[in-house]
């Protein structure tokens, strides 16, 4: 069965014309701000304080550097700055305790001495296919299981 892939993943749904979500909302976010501005202060001042805010606000909705969107590349920087540059590794103490350690003895070692009577029951197994099997094949067998 096929699937197709999605393609352009990166790219963000238009909302309003060529605008996504977000810009969107940073351009709402800029016209509240100017509109609060405008009714506070005066036109002079309005105009000084303007540009530069309404400047910010459209950085924040359009800019990308490298790719990324504004204000995570400034948080980033600012997590950079308070940081610090230098990691030092340091060793964490672990505690181990000691047992003393129990005697363990070793099983006898199984005789797996080859007769020649074995290999030739091997032998005339695997030429008739397993169709004939010989008791010493089988005691062999039983042997290694155990």
């Amino acid at each position: 069965m096929l699937f197709n892939v999605p393609q352009y993943i990166d790219v963000e749904d238009k909302i309003v014309g060529p605008l996504t979500g977000k810009q969107l909302l940073w351009m709402i976010g800029m016209g509240i701000m100017l509109l609060v501005l405008w009714n506070t202060v005066s036109r002079a001042i309005f105009f000084i304080a303007g540009i530069p805010l309404a400047l910010i606000f459209i950085a924040f909705a359009f800019y990308r550097p490298y790719n990324q969107p504004l204000i995570k590349f400034i948080i980033h920087a600012i997590l950079f700055l308070f940081r610090p540059k230098v990691y030092t590794w340091r060793r964490t103490a672990k505690r181990i305790q000691v047992t003393k350690k129990k005697e363990i003895y070793a099983p006898a070692k199984k005789d797996k001495s080859i007769t020649r009577g074995d290999i030739e029951a091997l032998a005339k197994t695997l030429d008739t296919e397993g169709m004939e099997k010989n008791e010493r094949i089988i005691e062999m067998i039983d042997k290694d299981k155990k």
